[in-house]
């Protein structure tokens, strides 16, 4: 009880409109908000908290219940619930595909994990040439053809986004870019010594929960969304070069962003 005696959680509101275990979600969501209880660390008991709280055990557990749908803990069998760790942030920043970081060798999320003092990772890669689903096909044009490169990326070990590139297969078959490793600056920096120097890029994103294997691929605790993010990358010839197609935890990552005002 050492936990509640020191006025980590405070009482209930009898006068308020708010479902009682709502409102006890509501301060340990607070609580954990604030840090009061960190990554790792196990929340009170149950029984604990029914003691506190006065209330019954289903309480209790409809009020963990929620916090365990939004993502916030983990309930371990016999052991308790805790505060989900989080993974590492990595800021999704306007700029993290400009050639200087290119020109460096680097690929973008190489570039931003190091600025977060993460340690990428990139496993799952695949390489093939496939037909395109009819989505992808449309935004490059009409290849009935394409190369595509699946990967999974980790940060510090704990996979954070899952990506699909597909590029038209008469710019990709037999160059670097049909390479496991396509080499410095990744396949951006290879179309551009093929000639396709890159002009803009275009990206739609959007929020939902995961599939299944979604969930699978980037461990997602209960609760966690993803962001899918589609991105086009065009050429100074106007073609589209490139559509990358990624879903990444929605946890892991702040979209970050500056347009001008003019």
């Amino acid at each position: 009880m050492a936990a509640l005696s020191s006025g980590l959680l405070g009482a209930l509101d009898p006068t308020s409109d708010r479902a009682v275990y709502r409102q006890i979600a509501d301060q340990l969501r607070e609580a954990i908000d604030k840090d009061r209880f960190g990554e790792g660390d196990k929340l009170p008991s149950e029984a604990e908290l029914v003691e506190h709280y006065s209330v019954s055990r289903m309480t209790v557990r409809n009020s963990l219940s929620i916090l365990q749908s939004e993502g916030l803990v983990l309930s371990e069998h016999g052991r308790g619930v805790f505060v989900r760790p989080r993974p590492p942030v990595r800021r999704l920043a306007s700029d993290r595909f400009a050639r200087r970081h290119r020109d460096q060798g680097k690929s973008a999320f190489t570039v931003e994990a190091e600025a977060a003092g993460s340690r990428p990772e990139v496993d799952r890669l695949e390489v093939k040439e496939e037909r395109p689903p009819q989505d992808i096909s449309a935004r490059l044009g009409g290849p009935r053809r394409v190369l595509a490169r699946r990967r999974r990326y980790l940060l510090d070990q704990r996979p954070v986004e899952f990506a699909v590139s597909y590029i038209p297969l008469d710019l990709a078959r037999n160059t670097p870019i049909a390479e496991p490793n396509p080499g410095p600056g990744g396949i951006y920096a290879r179309l551009e010594e093929l000639g396709h120097r890159l002009d803009h890029f275009e990206e739609e994103i959007r929020s939902r929960m995961p599939t299944p294997s979604e969930v699978r691929t980037l461990q997602l605790a209960t609760g966690v969304p993803v962001i899918h993010l589609v991105r086009t990358a065009y050429d100074t010839e106007g073609r589209a070069v490139e559509v990358c197609d990624t879903i990444m935890a929605a946890d892991a990552y702040v979209l970050s962003y500056q347009l001008p005002a003019t």
